[in-house]
């Protein structure tokens, strides 16, 4: 399978802190791929990174055969990369179809054309139905597959979620897990942060493990649990004993 993103040997350090030390990790064309680890693991600043919101210190990120590294977000929205936010970023004054519209405008600058795409993505995420209504007035679930829409708006070939299934209920939880598959289903690859293994787990192809900056472990989800290192970075040595 060819890479779609590459990090090589990526650093990012805030003074004195180090948040990424060396990370070097490959997602291939149409995965979906699991980025987990423990708070402070240095997982949101490597989206950051991928997406452009700043720099790395050191080394080099390769998005579908070019060096991305140097590039700002806006220009590597330009060449695929969509992204989700931790903390939803809605513009809680503006309808729903009008945020998802911002994200079309990307690629489609007649806003006809855009309010078209909008549209076609408020159908496949679910929320079709809720166009017309304020981004505030969206419930929690809702307003999390409304980052989703926005993003794949922008026509992205990799898609970056950033717990977009965090503080659901069980039953939205699979909803969500639903429309990820859709979304691998259109050919959009997809790396996605989580934190509840229980959910991300039986839906990624791979899984990428950082600790302290670090990739501590990566591979099918089947080995990556059984892992003494893994078991210990999330449950600690008393429990790592026993696995």
């Amino acid at each position: 399978m060819t890479a779609l993103l590459e990090t090589r040997g990526v650093w990012q350090r805030f003074g004195g802190l180090i948040a990424n030390s060396d990370v070097s990790i490959s997602v291939g064309r149409g995965e979906i791929v699991g980025l987990i680890g423990p708070n402070g693991a240095g997982k949101s600043t490597l989206f950051n990174l991928i997406a452009g919101v700043l720099p790395p210190t050191q080394g080099s990120i390769i998005f579908d055969g070019e060096d991305v590294t140097n590039l700002p977000a806006a220009a590597r929205c330009q060449r695929g990369i969509g992204r989700t936010f931790q903390v939803v970023k809605s513009f809680e004054t503006m309808t729903v179809i009008d945020n998802v519209i911002v994200g079309a405008l990307v690629r489609n600058t007649v806003m006809r054309e855009a309010r078209r795409k909008a549209h076609e993505v408020l159908e496949f995420t679910g929320l079709a139905a809720r166009a017309d209504v304020l981004a505030s007035d969206l419930v929690p679930a809702e307003k999390r597959r409304l980052e989703v829409a926005r993003a794949l708006a922008t026509e992205p070939k990799l898609l970056l979620l950033d717990e977009v299934l965090t503080g659901l209920t069980p039953t939205e939880a699979q909803t969500g897990v639903a429309l990820v598959r859709k979304v691998r289903e259109t050919g959009v690859t997809v790396l996605m942060v989580e934190h509840v293994m229980e959910i991300v787990m039986p839906l990624v192809d791979r899984a990428i493990v950082l600790d302290l900056g670090k990739v501590l472990a990566e591979g099918k989800p089947s080995d990556v649990v059984r892992d003494p290192n893994v078991i210990k970075a999330y449950l600690g040595d008393r429990h790592a004993v026993g696995a």
